[in-house]
């Protein structure tokens, strides 16, 4: 007779299998024309990350709830023996290799060798005797084992996310030694119940240290999703990072393909011409992102709706900006725009006029966009006054409507200075920017932005942050 939690088991089985039908993603027949964002995963970037395996396991068995486990048999002389084990935990563990495989469209394979476990607890017997003689005995119990852990991890689409079902797991036990303290001749003992318990060990702690990881990677994967979904927003702009197609799994990458479409209050976003391809990533660098020109796109406008497309500069930034050139034209376009006026007590205000325009070819990046530069003086104790505004859709001047060496000089000059200005201060923006969201904890190395017709591929290299794995056990556990 047993009893540890089987029933209990199998109806949580049961409602897992019925979760994960009800749940299942479904798409249409081209997924990828839907695809914004993709992320793939080389096998070099699997081995790496497996070097924290380790943690993880160690993290399963020292935090699976073992039930008591409670037994009874029959033996000549003796009679009915009733034994509970309780209180069962996990002193001691330490892994010695961590293998990972990819399998071609069927899950990650990772086998844990040599992990010597060591678990202890309380074990109570009892036995009436045929001559009705009962003894009751209560003694500290130490379990010495020697495991090797096979999983095989599944990657699926659950509620547009990716999931990680790491059901399929077993353990095979090279050893399993059952010590007995508290008890003056424990040696028939211990021999009677290692003999008949050890089956209902293996069988207990396989069920619960496996439920334990399956327990971890879904959790991984939900805490990997939440860590994505706050890196791609900034504010009020967002971008959606639902599934577009089934995770994939090659024999040397893992592969995922996101919608991306941008999240702005009523802006509406759709696309449904995208044109990747798997055959556009490679397999020689860690990790790729595939980028749509489409989401670029859609970015640029979210930031022109929400009023980022702007820019100040004021002192020496003004100053270096309109004395780019040494010449008759630049000295008399600074006079009669600043009328004497200091730089410092001058401001250029500079903002788009209409949505950005991007478009992606093998040579770079093309950004089109029209914009108004508008310079005023804050003289002290004066009210501020608007000396000149440049509409570049025109290049018409307001304030020089005939001088058309200023507006010669300031044609060049937002071509000359402007522009890069522009381009410097959103190289430092999207660096802080990166930086809120936890990327410089990564050690990125040889990062590579490639454009082609119509998207880009970022490509790299990195050291896995130790910080995100512990911000994992602490937030799970």
């Amino acid at each position: 007779m047993l009893w540890a939690g089987g029933m209990r088991l199998g109806t949580a089985r049961i409602l897992l299998m019925l979760i994960h039908a009800a749940a299942a993603c479904e798409f249409g027949p081209v997924p990828y024309s839907v695809t914004g964002i993709v992320c793939r995963m080389t096998k070099p970037a699997a081995l790496l990350l497996n070097q924290e395996t380790a943690r993880l396991i160690q993290a399963a068995f020292k935090n699976a709830k073992f039930p008591n486990i409670t037994g009874e048999r029959s033996m000549r002389l003796l009679g009915t023996v009733a034994y509970t084990l309780a209180n069962i935990q996990v002193s001691d563990l330490s892994i010695e290799q961590s293998e990972v495989e990819l399998k071609e469209n069927d899950a990650i394979d990772i086998a844990i060798k040599n992990v010597t476990a060591f678990f202890r607890g309380t074990l109570t017997y009892g036995y009436a005797g045929a001559w009705f003689l009962q003894l009751f005995h209560s003694v500290d119990f130490e379990i010495e084992s020697s495991i090797d852990l096979q999983i095989n991890i599944k990657l699926l689409c659950q509620e547009e996310q990716v999931a990680a079902d790491a059901s399929d797991c077993y353990l095979s036990f090279h050893k399993l030694k059952l010590h007995l303290q508290g008890d003056k001749e424990p040696g028939w003992l211990k021999q009677l119940f290692t003999d008949f318990i050890s089956f209902t060990l293996k069988f207990v702690l396989k069920r619960e240290v496996c439920k334990e990881i399956n327990l971890i990677a879904q959790v991984m994967a939900n805490f990997v999703h939440d860590i994505a979904e706050n890196f791609v927003r900034d504010e009020a702009i967002g971008l959606d990072i639902s599934l577009a197609s089934d995770p994939l799994i090659k024999a040397n990458y893992l592969e995922s393909h996101h919608k991306g479409l941008v999240l702005y209050k009523n802006y509406s976003d759709i696309l449904s011409d995208s044109v990747f391809s798997p055959s556009l990533l490679s397999e020689s660098r860690m990790l790729y992102f595939w980028l749509s020109e489409h989401i670029l796109n859609s970015l640029a406008s979210a930031a022109f709706l929400d009023g980022r497309l702007e820019l100040t500069l004021r002192g020496e930034k003004l100053q270096a900006l309109f004395e780019f050139e040494d010449s008759e034209a630049q000295q008399k376009a600074a006079h009669l725009i600043f009328q004497g006026n200091s730089y410092n007590d001058s401001v250029a205000k500079v903002w788009s006029l209409a949505l950005p325009e991007i478009a992606l070819q093998p040579e770079g990046t093309v950004v089109k966009s029209l914009v108004a530069v508008e310079i005023s003086i804050f003289p002290p104790g004066e009210e501020p006054e608007t000396l000149i505004r440049v509409d570049t859709s025109l290049y018409e001047l307001y304030g020089f409507q005939n001088d058309r060496s200023i507006r010669n000089f300031l044609q060049r000059m937002i071509s000359a200075v402007g522009i890069p200005e522009v381009i410097s201060k959103i190289e430092p923006a999207l660096t802080s920017l990166m930086n809120s969201k936890g990327l410089h904890f990564f050690e990125i190395k040889n990062p590579e932005i490639i454009t082609r017709k119509r998207y880009l591929i970022v490509q790299l290299d990195f050291s896995f942050p130790n910080h995100l794995l512990l911000k994992f056990l602490k937030q799970t556990f």
